[in-house]
């Protein structure tokens, strides 16, 4: 047994007795063996997520009271983590907590539950999250798009304490970046960045840098904080570019006349860069999600190749294209072939430097494989 966590529909042969969305069944081998204990999901492809793969634990309040507390202890316990404002908790299936994220923003926790199970032990959930951290708010943000597949309807709002502060913000590595728990993309930041955020400051120093699709501009202001020359950030969303601004106001010891922003298509403005003769010395690519699915692979194969070859373009000799891919359809050793027909189409000779992913509190189960998402490379342009 691999020990993975998902039971999909074509690999259920019966189900024995009745069974109701989110309640907890026993997993049985062919050979009759006791596996462990799912959560059942009739709605869903992915019929069971195993709770536990002990045949003699139960799954009650005590079960998500120790599973939470060890989370939280791990997070501590890590040199990177200590002192961080912003920390995911619960990483779903790679904490052994399936469809469970939770993310802490100073006293605050924000809260997604996208799966049956974690659904119907919601309230012990929210018990165990504030018995491990004594974070008095928490705050629910299952509005993502993945419950409508365990047939359930969006939820958000407070659970416990008080709403989120509107002007709720943390410091990373010295730079301070305002959290919309409430509206903001995913849990209200993308704190999965983190640590290449931290890489962008220490390779800016002195570069030109542009930084696309910069939401609401972490890379840029850690650009700017690391001493970048100046710093050109595109995004399609204007309210995101107004929040990346007030983000800059939080920082008035870094240079606002250095930093330039563009409400732009990415793609559009990419090529009219080109065209403009531009040229920029470090380049970030942190596009959405273009393959949610393998079924999407081949055309976002397409964009992620369209986007790197004009990164390619728009740099100086010596120039460094950080390129990420948040898409689950898109993986390591796919995702680097299309960066390097990117490359080569480009007239490009082109080194990697660095491979990036996620930070430690998005850990990767190693029976999981799906639950590395994110994948970056730091290449540089001979």
């Amino acid at each position: 047994m691999r020990r993975h966590p998902w039971i999909f529909a074509g690999s259920v042969a019966k189900l024995s007795g009745r069974a109701k969305p989110g309640d907890t069944v026993e997993v049985v081998s062919d050979a009759g063996k006791v596996l462990g204990r799912a959560a059942w999901s009739p709605e869903s492809q992915i019929r069971a997520r195993m709770w536990t793969f002990d045949a003699d634990t139960p799954i009650d309040h005590a079960f998500f009271k120790r599973s939470i507390a060890a989370a939280v202890a791990r997070r501590a316990s890590h040199p990177y983590l200590r002192g961080q404002q912003g920390v995911r908790l619960i990483h779903g299936e790679s904490d052994g907590l399936p469809g469970i994220i939770a993310d802490r923003y100073r006293e605050t926790v924000v809260l997604q539950l996208t799966a049956a199970g974690a659904e119907r032990w919601r309230e012990a959930i929210v018990t165990g999250l504030m018995q491990a951290t004594a974070c008095g708010n928490i705050y629910e943000r299952s509005d993502s798009e993945v419950r409508a597949l365990e047939g359930l309807a969006p939820r958000a709002g407070v659970l416990a304490g008080e709403m989120p502060d509107a002007d709720l913000a943390i410091e990373e590595y010295g730079v301070v970046l305002g959290v919309d728990a409430v509206g903001g993309h995913k849990t209200g930041f993308y704190l999965d960045q983190r640590e290449n955020r931290r890489l962008t400051r220490e390779l800016a120093a002195g570069r030109s840098v542009l930084n696309c699709f910069c939401y609401t501009g972490g890379f840029s202001l850690q650009a700017l904080a690391g001493g970048a020359r100046d710093v050109l950030s595109i995004d399609s969303s204007a309210p995101a570019l107004l929040a990346a601004q007030r983000n800059l106001a939080r920082n008035p010891s870094l240079d606002a006349a250095r930093a330039e922003w563009r409400d732009a298509d990415v793609f559009t403005a990419l090529r009219e860069l080109k065209t403009a003769g531009r040229r920029f010395d470090l380049i970030v690519l942190d596009p959405p999600k273009f393959a949610p699915s393998a079924a999407h692979a081949q055309r976002a194969a397409r964009a992620y190749k369209d986007i790197n070859l004009l990164g390619f373009r728009l740099l100086n000799p010596g120039g460094i294209l950080m390129t990420y891919s948040c898409s689950g359809g898109i993986g390591q050793e796919l995702f680097q072939s299309i960066v390097a027909g990117a490359a080569s189409d480009a007239g490009r000779d082109v080194q990697i430097l660095h491979r990036l992913a996620a930070a430690p509190d998005h850990p990767i189960g190693l029976a999981f494989p799906e639950g590395e998402y994110l994948k970056g490379l730091v290449c540089c342009v001979q």
